[in-house]
């Protein structure tokens, strides 16, 4: 048995694999952060822009909308607003970086995947 194989593994091959998989993980997760994802409430009356990673960008209140001395339903429009496009951004990045997350799995015994066991011997 060659010092690269180990148990019918080739040592070397299967870490390039997890090399190219980290680098296309790390990839997804730039993507994410450069996309953005809107939610909106009350037909457009408040709508916030988060990233793909969930972190809010910006909010717009419709002009002329609410009375400045009754903020209380704005707050909770503002909030509602911001779950929606949350969740969204929830669903983008599990698109994402699901595929990638359930091929690290697919290492030949070496953790991950939806095993339920934690982390392989390699983090995943």
């Amino acid at each position: 048995m060659s010092s690269d194989q180990f148990g019918g593994f080739d040592m070397n091959a299967l870490l390039q694999q997890a090399q190219a998989m980290q680098a296309q993980m790390m990839q997804a997760q730039e993507q994410l952060a450069e996309t953005e994802v809107q939610g909106t409430v009350a037909d457009g009356l408040v709508t916030v822009t988060v990233n793909g990673t969930g972190e809010m960008t910006q909010v717009k209140i419709r002009s002329g909308s609410f009375d400045p001395e009754d903020t209380e339903d704005l707050e909770d429009l503002i909030v509602a607003a911001y779950r929606d496009a949350r969740a969204k951004a929830d669903a983008l990045a599990s698109e994402t970086i699901g595929p990638l997350a359930a091929g690290l799995g697919g290492l030949d015994g070496l953790g991950g995947g939806d095993s339920g066991g934690g982390p392989g011997p390699l983090g995943f």
